[in-house]
């Protein structure tokens, strides 16, 4: 079995979730970490393994790494994705991939041309009930899809975007819909299919911060069904709930729980199993929003690699929600629909939001 050696880059929030499992997992090895701040650096050192570093340059120069996890400010993440890339590394990257589809685009083509794996980090795509929720619907068990819904209302108040510079900002950070909600919008154009119109509306309505803790947004779907998203970081005093729904002609799932991870509904016309007993078989309690699904994506992203298959979640999939977020974005900006694929001049956060400061 061949070993996987890793660098971490990046030792904030999220970064726990993938130096445990860089850690427990037999066949990886961490063998650097990397943060700006030299005590974070430091601490994970000392806590997971690997040599400590400020400068991630330095970790890409490494010969003895072979992956490269991104886990810093969104802002970062492509740039230090295609240095890896181009230093020969495969990059697993950290939702939002990018903060403009120009970068994410930029990210894809680094890692096609050096020949490197790219896995963007939807890691709730592998939660039981989401893997479970995925199989009846490539088994036809809904037949015609009529609409879905994703709401996430989760609670951030204003000490969590003061505890970095960078939180809470368009250039780096994004608001509930880019940082927060990504990974339910992820799930809902995952489930529903491609997407095709856009019409949304955004707004700041508690936190001192330049960007939206309040997004909502309409979408049509290539199929004719249609969604809707709800994401909000504003509902007192804690994490609420975030649920998706999926509804069709002979079928209705509900997951919800506080990060998708338990089935509230499931009813389908065929009668194969009861929906008392799959409530009772199916579903975990993580002991944090960001489920257990790290672990999997890990494993995977690995597996494809030593047998040169594909992974499950490339940056062509990452870019996806990304795009969703971004029409939403220019469609509250504009007050006016938008149509999927984006034009040239919607693709950048930034660009978008120059505009967004004029007015």
């Amino acid at each position: 079995m061949h070993t996987f050696r890793f660098g971490l880059i990046g030792c904030g929030r999220i970064a726990p979730n993938h130096a445990r499992n860089i850690k427990e997992l037999e066949q990886a090895e961490l063998k650097a970490v990397c943060d700006l701040v030299p005590e974070k650096a430091e601490h994970y050192s000392q806590t997971y393994g690997g040599d400590p570093y400020t400068d991630y340059r330095a970790v890409l120069e490494r010969k003895d790494i072979d992956i490269i996890s991104i886990a810093t400010s969104s802002g970062c993440h492509v740039e230090i994705g295609v240095a890896a890339a181009e230093a020969g590394k495969h990059v697993i990257v950290e939702k939002p991939m990018a903060l403009s589809l120009q970068d994410a685009d930029r990210l894809i083509e680094a890692c096609a041309k050096n020949h490197v794996y790219l896995g963007v980090c939807h890691q709730n795509r592998y939660n039981q009930v989401v893997q479970k929720l995925r199989q009846a619907l490539e088994t036809g068990r809904f037949g015609k899809l009529t609409h879905a819904t994703a709401v996430i209302r989760w609670y951030r108040d204003q000490h969590y975007f003061e505890q970095d510079s960078w939180h809470g900002t368009w250039a780096q950070d994004g608001g509930v819909l880019m940082n927060q909600s990504i990974h339910n919008i992820d799930l809902l154009q995952w489930m529903m299919g491609p997407v095709t119109g856009i019409y949304g509306k955004i707004a700041t309505r508690q936190r001192n911060i330049e960007v939206e803790d309040l997004g909502l947004g309409m979408l049509t779907f290539q199929s004719g069904a249609m969604g809707m998203i709800e994401a909000s970081s504003t509902v007192y005093p804690r994490n609420l709930e975030e649920t998706l729904n999926i509804f069709g002609e002979k079928g209705t799932v509900i997951l919800g729980g506080t990060s998708i991870n338990k089935i509230e509904a499931w009813r389908f016309a065929d009668g194969l199993d009861d929906e008392a007993e799959v409530i009772k078989s199916f579903g975990e309690t993580p002991p944090n929003i960001y489920g257990f699904g790290h672990r999997q994506l890990y494993l995977r992203f690995m597996k494809a690699i030593e047998t040169g298959t594909k992974f499950d979640i490339p940056g062509a999939e990452g870019r996806k929600a990304l795009e969703v977020i971004l029409g939403i974005y220019h469609s509250s900006l504009c007050n006016q629909p938008v149509t999927v694929p984006l034009k040239e001049k919607e693709h950048s956060l930034p660009e978008l939001m120059k505009d967004y400061k004029k007015n």
